[in-house]
């Protein structure tokens, strides 16, 4: 077994708008997500589930989570393998499914990564290494749906 690493968060709640959950609509979802030494990170609901549309919600998180690690490993992979990566943006989406029950599920996340190389000649790999960040992603490995992607490789 390789290392293991700790992430601690400090998720407050600062939606009781006078009555508490006294029922569904009587308080906000306005919550702060907390870690030592970085700024606040003001959180809420989705929309649907009368959350405030200013704030970040968990399945944007989960999505932005995504995405960020899927560039991070592959950014790592491109310096090891030589491929100069000179601009990335992903314009990543996650599609969730409500239970007609309770709950729900993310039934997928496409990322859609665009990335400049520096020559030509890199463009193959940079392609290819796609595949490899997928492997690679501790977020993609701790998640149950599929995660695609549709990445395109432009050259300087």
């Amino acid at each position: 077994m390789g290392r293991t690493h700790g992430y601690a968060v400090t998720v407050r709640w600062t939606g009781d708008e006078g009555t508490g959950t006294s029922d569904y609509r009587s308080y906000s979802r306005a919550h702060d997500v907390v870690a030592e030494g970085k700024p606040v990170l003001a959180g809420s609901a989705d929309p649907a589930f009368r959350g405030d549309p200013a704030r970040w919600n968990p399945e944007e998180l989960l999505v932005a989570a995504l995405a960020q690690c899927h560039m991070l490993s592959y950014l790592a992979l491109c310096a090891r393998h030589g491929v100069v990566v000179t601009g990335y943006t992903d314009a990543a989406e996650g599609t969730m499914e409500e239970s007609t029950t309770y709950g729900g599920n993310f039934t997928e996340v496409v990322l859609r990564p665009r990335v400049r190389v520096a020559e030509e000649a890199m463009r193959h790999k940079a392609e290819a290494l796609h595949h490899e960040a997928s492997e690679t992603c501790f977020i993609a490995n701790s998640v149950d749906f599929p995660v695609h992607h549709l990445p395109v490789v432009e050259v300087d």
